[in-house]
């Protein structure tokens, strides 16, 4: 049956379904949402790239050229795909990046055209990054009068800033001019966290509404008796196991698991775990051969299917980042530990949203970043702790009451229609 009140919405970004995680887990999730609810969605997008940094099987072969994907849904709803092609490098820095936004902007643009001409979308969705992404939707809006709504996953600017990735100051002045223009004349902006939307209202000069993002709670629960789950997995069931799980870069600072591992091989029981894939996943395990690490294993991004039992074989989950980036990057990763019931170890300073809200709720260990002897204790503190029930309890409480998707798309809705 076709719900009443559809809309005709328009999504531009990069990351989309079929990706596993980060951005393009959500935004994949979000337009899915859209169109079973009855709305006609077109998407542009790029072919499936992230965390691995290079065109995934099977759209390899049309990498090079446009390709669209139609979905009907029973509600009347419908989801139309259309990948553009980009410029996707093995080994991503500062310039390179730059190179893969502007690359897709321009073929997003050239098929955008006829939609120009089209029937009119009345919502039109961005997504940063790219925060460039931006001045597509306000081209849109300003041709055929829909209502913009900009939504900031990562602030991409700072980060790069932060992180020395850019550092000419007349090209850092000309991208924040850009994201002004951007900001000025868009009709909704959302974020994810407290904090990142702190810096965006100073920036602004506007409201920014919350919109974070969610987990899986029925597909993603506690499992009690994790022993025999470790056993499946190649472990034994008396492994005490931290895992980090999400995408592999510089940024994360992961350098300091191997540290920890060779800090704490003294407990035996100790086993490491980094899942995943990313552009600095290689240089890690050259470095662990280097270091002679046998308490440290690298697997690959588990299947979805399996997902749900691996991360329920982790004693600790690990959520690391650079200090700088601690409040501008809200881990996606985490939304998924919470669902879980996991004991998660944040590194994150106390001034930060990220801080503020673990401390508050109590469902989470939190060590300062960048503080080896602090991640060292912090393993350890979980490690002793003969119970940490109310801390997993917490955390699952948590998902369920302010991280269930149906909650958060609905609150979302009611804020763009209003």
């Amino acid at each position: 049956m076709k719900v009443k009140n559809t809309k005709r919405i328009l999504f531009v970004g990069y990351n989309f379904s079929p990706e596993l995680t980060g951005i393009g887990k959500y935004s994949g999730e979000m337009m899915h949402w859209l169109a079973e609810k009855g709305h006609e969605c077109t998407v542009l997008t790029s072919y499936p790239y992230y965390p691995y940094w290079k065109i995934q099987e099977p759209f390899r072969k049309n990498r090079f050229w446009y390709k669209k994907e139609i979905t009907n849904f029973e509600s009347g709803g419908k989801l139309k795909v259309i990948r553009c092609p980009m410029y996707v490098p093995n080994k991503p820095s500062g310039a390179k990046r730059m190179i893969l936004d502007t690359s897709f902007s321009m073929s997003a643009f050239l098929v955008g055209i006829p939609l120009l001409f089209a029937k009119k979308y009345s919502k039109i969705i961005t997504i940063a990054p790219s925060f460039q992404f931006g001045l597509l939707g306000v081209l849109y809006k300003k041709i055929k009068g829909a209502k913009h709504i900009h939504h900031v996953q990562d602030m991409q600017i700072e980060a790069a800033q932060d992180l020395g990735m850019i550092k000419s100051p007349k090209l850092i002045k000309a991208l924040y001019g850009i994201e002004k223009y951007i900001y000025k004349n868009t009709d909704i902006i959302s974020s994810i966290s407290d904090g990142m939307i702190e810096r965006i209202e100073r920036k602004a000069d506007k409201p920014i509404s919350f919109f974070p993002n969610w987990t899986e709670t029925k597909k993603f629960y506690p499992i009690e008796d994790a022993s025999k789950l470790k056993e499946e997995f190649g472990f034994k069931s008396t492994d005490y196991i931290v895992l980090y799980s999400g995408g592999i870069g510089e940024k994360q600072g992961l350098d300091a698991i191997l540290t920890s591992a060779k800090n704490l091989v003294t407990h035996q029981r100790l086993q490491f775990i980094i899942c995943g894939t990313g552009p600095y996943k290689e240089v890690l395990k050259e470095k662990a051969e280097i270091m002679n690490l046998n308490n440290v294993h690298f697997m690959p991004l588990q299947p979805k299917e399996c997902f749900n039992k691996f991360l329920n074989i982790a004693d600790i989950h690990l959520v690391i980042q650079k200090e700088k980036a601690s409040d501008l990057v809200m881990p996606s990763k985490l939304t998924t530990i919470l669902a879980v019931g996991g004991l998660a170890l944040i590194t994150a300073n106390p001034e930060s949203s990220l801080y503020r809200v673990v401390s508050k709720h109590g469902m989470g260990i939190l060590v300062a970043p960048e503080n080896q002897e602090a991640l060292d204790k912090g393993i350890l503190i979980g490690l002793g702790a003969l119970d940490n029930r109310d801390i997993k309890n917490a955390a699952r409480t948590y998902a369920e009451q302010y991280l269930a998707i149906d909650t958060i798309m609905d609150n979302f809705i009611e804020e763009i229609t209003a």
